[in-house]
């Protein structure tokens, strides 16, 4: 039973082990000759401008959030599109469609939401 798992266990063991590997040979082969330039920050190509500590609105947090909330939820339809025509053969395409519109439908009550609590709105 467990001689299943012999192959992932050892899958990860050689990720674990090349991983390693590739720090420890980069660091004792690499050149070390650091410079201000080297050690800078580098943005973009620009000088960086103040300090890197400073602070963020929670506002931005709170629309990065959503942004990842409702981006996470259009990637389960890709799978859901990927599956469709082959539930339609199967005569179940209109239980799909109608599901998939109650997610739509579900996600689209929490943006008003998000909306009219007016957590979409930059000052």
């Amino acid at each position: 039973m467990l001689g299943a798992y012999l192959p992932i266990v050892l899958l990860v063991v050689i990720a674990i082990l090349f991983g390693l590997g590739s720090l420890v040979c980069s660091s004792l082969i690499g050149v070390k000759k650091p410079s201000l330039v080297k050690l800078a920050p580098y943005e973009c190509g620009c000088e960086p401008v103040g300090s890197a500590r400073e602070r963020f609105s929670i506002k931005f947090y709170l629309i990065a959030m959503l942004f990842i909330l409702f981006d996470i939820e259009c990637v389960f339809m890709y799978p859901w599109a990927v599956v469709y025509k082959s539930y339609i053969a199967g005569g179940l395409g209109t239980f799909i469609l109608s599901e998939m519109f109650v997610f739509i439908a579900i996600l689209f009550v929490g943006y008003i939401y998000v909306w009219k609590k007016g957590a979409l709105e930059w000052e």
